[in-house]
C-alpha cells in the first residue's frame, strides 16, 4: 500500500479540473493500492470554498475523500514541524503544513500539482511527486 498525501491542487483537479488534469488526478484517486492521508489544513483549504459556492458535487467529492483518508489531527505538531521546514527550505506556509503532516503520517509520497521548479521540491521531509510528470 502506497501511503499518499495529496496537495489541494490534486483534489481540486480531481473534483473540477480540466479534462486532462482531472483524468490524471482521478487515476491516482481510484488506485486501490493507495492509502490516502490528510490533515485539517488540507480539509480547510478545499472544503469551505466548495460549501460557500454551494457546489454540492464538489462538496460530495471532498466528503468521500476525507471520509476514507487517514487523518493526522495534532495541529500543534504539524505547525511546529512546518515552521522548521519552511525556514529550512523556503516553503510557503500552506505547503509547509502539508509536507509536515505528510511526514508525520509517514507518507511514502506527497503528490502535488506544483511545477518541479517550485520551492516544495526542496523539502526533504517526504518524497515529492509531480502529478503531471
Amino acid at each position: 500500500m502506497i501511503r499518499t498525501f495529496f496537495d489541494s491542487g490534486v483534489l481540486i483537479a480531481g473534483a473540477k479540473g480540466v479534462p486532462a488534469e482531472r483524468t490524471k488526478a482521478l487515476a491516482m484517486l481510484r488506485d486501490p493500492g493507495r492509502q490516502f492521508l490528510t490533515s485539517p489544513f488540507l480539509h480547510l483549504e478545499v472544503v469551505p470554498k466548495a460549501v460557500f459556492n454551494k457546489n454540492r458535487l464538489e462538496e460530495r467529492f471532498y466528503e468521500i475523500y476525507f471520509r476514507n483518508a487517514e487523518w493526522f489531527h495534532d495541529s500543534n505538531a504539524i505547525v511546529e514541524l512546518a515552521q522548521k521546514e519552511c525556514a529550512r527550505s523556503g516553503l510557503n506556509a500552506m505547503d509547509g503544513l502539508h509536507v509536515a503532516a505528510a511526514h508525520l503520517l509517514r507518507a511514502d509520497e506527497f503528490v502535488t500539482t506544483e511545477k518541479p521548479t517550485k520551492s516544495i521540491y526542496r523539502s526533504t521531509l517526504v518524497k515529492i511527486a509531480y502529478l503531471f510528470g
